[in-house]
């Protein structure tokens, strides 16, 4: 009978006898990597009850207990980090790329807000905001350094802000910096999605674009996660406070999630909009379970997305008439 065993492979014979024997080298990583493949493909592995210390000794792969065990202690180890180091796959990366980026725009909004505020004493007539400011503060500092081409120069000449002192304008420059760099920041992670999300998700990108795609992969944990959503579910999917209040309170249910963010919902008539979302998630289901299962990227997809909203909003051109209550009696009139 032949056993595969992390440190090799055996033939025992039927008396539990050792016939053969081909080990591994004693490489830490190379047992390791060997243990986790016997791990997945569970072939021809040792009986139940089966003692491997005794049969690395007598085959001599080992000469003591305390060897087997140290090796066993050093090949554990360094499966468990190679597992550890394997773990993040790349719709995790995704799932790490997207909250980063909710980091960022968090921040970036903070620090704006206070650039702007701080500024806006020194040159309140400016009329910018965000990363205009920010590039704008980097550029003069002072208001007094606006130079005639600059539109703005009008207004910086005529200001009724306060004075910018040298100190001042070196630390805001500073500050402005900063934002920048954040927002510099921001586009790279974004890039970093829209292309990770062509090669993990190009089927969910197609359907969603690639922010709201990685979002759904976000809040689902995983792309198989999402996979094995029903539509129903992804049609909700962010609206958990709006869901638990119609549970609770028997408030309306929610239409939509996330989702709401998709061009073909957001811009559809509020009396069709539920009906789209549902097609739009249904799309969206398939389009998470083709990724997942065969990573084939499928155009029809949108073209049948788009037909059936068009269908949708065919057959319901205006909105739905207010129904009068049936059986209602009529109201008395007042005797004068």
């Amino acid at each position: 009978m032949k056993i595969n065993t992390w440190f090799g492979t055996l033939e025992i014979g039927s008396a539990g006898e050792i016939l053969e024997s081909i080990f591994l080298s004693k490489d830490i990583r190379e047992l390791a990597l060997h243990s986790l493949s016997l791990r997945d493909s569970k072939s021809d592995l040792p009986p139940e009850g089966f003692d491997l210390k005794n049969a690395a000794i007598k085959s001599g792969f080992v000469d003591s207990p305390a060897a087997y065990y140290s090796l066993l202690h050093e090949v554990t180890l360094e499966a468990a980090k190679l597992q550890v180091s394997g773990a993040l796959t790349p719709d995790q990366r995704i799932i790490q790329a997207v909250e980063a980026l909710d980091d960022i725009n968090e921040t970036t909004n903070a620090l704006s807000e206070r650039l702007s505020e701080w500024y806006g004493g020194y040159f309140p007539e400016s009329g910018l905001g965000g990363e205009d400011l920010a590039l704008f503060i980097v550029k003069y500092g002072s208001r007094e350094n606006v130079g005639s081409e600059d539109p703005l120069y009008p207004k910086a000449s005529n200001s009724m802000g306060a004075k910018l002192e040298p100190a001042d304008e070196a630390l805001l420059r500073g500050f402005a910096e900063n934002v920048c760099s954040l927002y510099e920041r921001r586009r790279q992670i974004e890039a970093y999605i829209e292309d990770s999300m062509e090669l993990v998700a190009p089927n969910l990108k197609l359907i969603a674009g690639p922010m709201l795609g990685a979002r759904l992969i976000s809040l689902a944990g995983s792309l198989e996660k999402l996979a094995e959503f029903p539509s129903s579910t992804i049609q909700v999917i962010g609206a958990s406070k709006a869901l638990f209040k119609h549970l609770r309170a028997r408030a309306p249910s929610p239409k939509h999630g996330i989702i709401y963010s998709h061009p073909l919902i957001n811009t559809a008539p509020w009396w069709v909009r539920g009906k789209v979302a549902r097609a739009v998630a249904s799309k969206l289901s398939l389009a998470a379970r083709i990724d997942f299962y065969s990573g084939e990227k499928d155009p029809s997809l949108t073209e049948k997305l788009e037909a059936k909203v068009l269908q949708i909003r065919t057959l319901n051109p205006r909105p739905p008439q207010k129904r009068q209550e049936s059986g209602a009696k009529p109201k008395k009139r007042r005797r004068k």
